[in-house]
Order: structure tokens, then sequence, then C-alpha cells
């Protein structure tokens, strides 16, 4: 297992106005699982292909093992990178694309033969061996690009947007098996996405960047708990905050006077609490009277648009819950003290 540093890491291409990566610093543990995740162009695969060596750093440091790598070559560092169209060879067969690596590293071939039927157990393709890729589903073409990967032992792996060429209902088998395997052999794994769902899934700890710079850099609950700004909150679905003051463990907005959780930052700032934090019905604090200005039915949750004076909230609740509930109602909600959070007020130094 290998323990990756990053530091300082930044990347601008020529010509370009603005950094592609901007100074991103990580310390990864050895063996986790994290996601470099963000929008498109906002750096994180950049980031990836100068761990891999395919992009040379304008600055900064990449270390494996308190060793820096800068200076080997893509082959000499020990990672293994899977692209997102996984390049398998048309022409060989599913066996001998798993096998290949091993077979540029000169094993013996009863060796290759055996870890090949090894990894294809592993990725739960062991009677496909003597197919074409062309022949395989997208599923499975990705299983043994996994495969292909794994075989080698890579010191890291790094997976770019694993899940984004397969149809809905397969991500879920692969996000399963791709964190089976990752626990499994204990490989030091990065892998660049998009979607933020996909990311709180599988990885140990989450890095955030957006427009070249990390964000946040911790276990996927904390950006849902205590995101560290209102860009973070609302990249990972936040809808609701509030302009006011926090002092003495209360917050003052249009809402009232709210009580906070201990260590609620004080000083002006934006009040944030998740639409599925909200509740029905009242409470001894931090109850709230509101006019439902609309509901829309999502299948397993209905979201509910809720006026408080010239505050607008978002509640995500089980039908069930509010099926009573029709818009123009004027009900009573709670916001939990617990599920509060206060946040540096946006456009006061966080980038939205």
């Amino acid at each position: 297992m290998t323990h990756v540093s990053i530091r300082d890491l930044s990347k601008t291409f020529p010509g370009a106005e603005a950094p592609a990566l901007d100074r991103l610093s990580l310390e990864i543990p050895s063996g986790e699982l994290t996601a470099l995740l963000g929008p498109s162009g906002c750096g994180k695969t950049t980031a990836m292909k100068m761990i891999a060596g395919l992009l040379a750093p304008s600055g900064g440091e990449i270390a494996f093992d308190g060793r820096s790598i800068l200076r080997d070559k893509p082959e000499h560092r020990g990672v293994v990178m899977v692209f997102q169209n996984y390049l398998l060879f048309p022409y060989m067969s599913v066996a001998d694309n798993v096998g290949f690596g091993l077979r540029m590293r000169k094993r013996p071939r009863d060796e290759i033969a055996r870890r090949v039927r090894e990894m294809l157990d592993l990725v739960r393709l062991p009677d496909l061996g003597g197919r074409r890729p062309a022949e395989l589903s997208g599923g499975q073409q990705q299983r043994v690009a996994l495969a292909r990967a794994l075989i080698v032992q890579p010191k890291v792996l790094l997976l770019d947007e694993p899940l984004s060429n397969l149809d809905a209902h397969l991500r879920f088998e692969m996000r399963d098996l791709i964190r089976a395997l990752q626990r499994k052999m204990g490989i030091t794994t990065i892998f660049v996405t998009h979607d933020q769902e996909e990311a709180v899934v599988l990885a140990d700890r989450v890095a955030l960047i957006l427009d070249g710079r990390l964000r946040q850099y911790d276990e996927a609950a904390a950006f849902y708990r205590r995101p560290a700004s209102v860009a973070v909150a609302r990249f990972f679905g936040g809808r609701n905050f509030v302009a006011g003051t926090s002092r003495g463990g209360r917050f003052d907005s249009a809402l009232g006077p709210l009580a906070l959780p201990e260590g609620a930052r004080a000083g002006r700032g934006t009040l944030t609490i998740r639409p599925e934090a909200i509740r029905i019905g009242g409470a001894a604090e931090n109850s709230l009277s509101v006019r439902v200005a609309d509901r829309v039915f999502m299948g397993t949750q209905t979201r509910l648009l809720l006026r408080h004076g010239e505050v607008t909230l978002e509640a995500v609740l089980p039908p069930d819950a509010v099926a009573a509930i029709a818009p123009g109602d004027e009900i009573v909600v709670h916001l939990p003290r617990a599920a509060l959070w206060v946040l540096e007020e946006a456009g006061s130094g966080q980038h939205g």
C-alpha cells in the first residue's frame, strides 16, 4: 500500500489566463479510495494525469511514501490508469488483454495463465477469457479494464470517470464491484468523477475541486453536514441559504431567532439547512409558521416550497408525511438545531 502526498500541485497551460489546477494539496493515506470530484473543466483530470506522468506540473510535488516521483517516467511510477473509454486491445482476447501487463514484465506463461484466471474470477467474468472486447457489454469491458489494471498490482490505481459510460442500472453493480475489489486488494486508489453521489458511495474521502482550486477535502458526510462554503453546499444539493448574524448560540435573520449547535461560527454569516432535514410539525425551539407555495412529487420523495415572509425554504420529505398538505396551506415546520450550519457570508471571500 502507498501513501500519496500532493503538495501545491499546479498546472497552467500555454496561453491560459488562469491555472487549470491551482496549488492542490492532499494527503491520501495508504489503501484508501479517494475521489477527485468537480464539474467538467475544474482541473480534476489534469491532476490525475500529472500523478500518472502524462502531464508535467507547472509547480508543486507528488510523492509516494515520502519519495518524489516527478522525475520518474510514467512506466516507472507504479501507477496504472483506467481510462474512461477502457482502451482495450480489440484484436486480443479478454484473457490476453488482462495478461498484457504481465507479458510486458516477462513473467512465466504458467504464472500469467494462473493470474489471469484469478483476476477474471475476481471481476466475475470467469468464462469469458476467450472472447474479444467487441463481444462484451460496456459493463463487461469495464471489468476487463479493471482486471488488466489490477493484475500488475500497482502502487496506485487511477480511474477516470469509471462509471460514466455505463447505463444507470449497471452503475450500482459496478460501484459495488469497484469498492469490493479495492478493499480486497488494498490498493491506494484515486478516481475522477463529476457525480457527487458516485463520490459519496465509493470514496473514503472526497476532494471537491471547483475552478481549479480545492474547496474541501473530507469524509463524505461532512459535505452534507458541515460544508466549508456556500459553493460547496450548493454543489452537494444545498438549497436553503439565509443571511444573518450568529451570536451567543443564536442566529438572527428574517426567519427570527434560531438556536444553533455548539461550535457555530460567530458574526455575519449564511445559515444553511439541508432540504431533507426540515421536519413537519412544531417543537420547543426553531419552529416556524410557513405557507406552502408549491408541492412536487418526485417518486420516493416530495419537495415542498415554503415561504416565511420574504424567505423561501425547500423541504424534501417522504410522500406519506405530506400526503395531506397542499399548496396554499399554512403549516408549522421544525428546523432541528443539530441540522443548522453557519457558513461565511456569501460573497465575502467564498467562491460561489
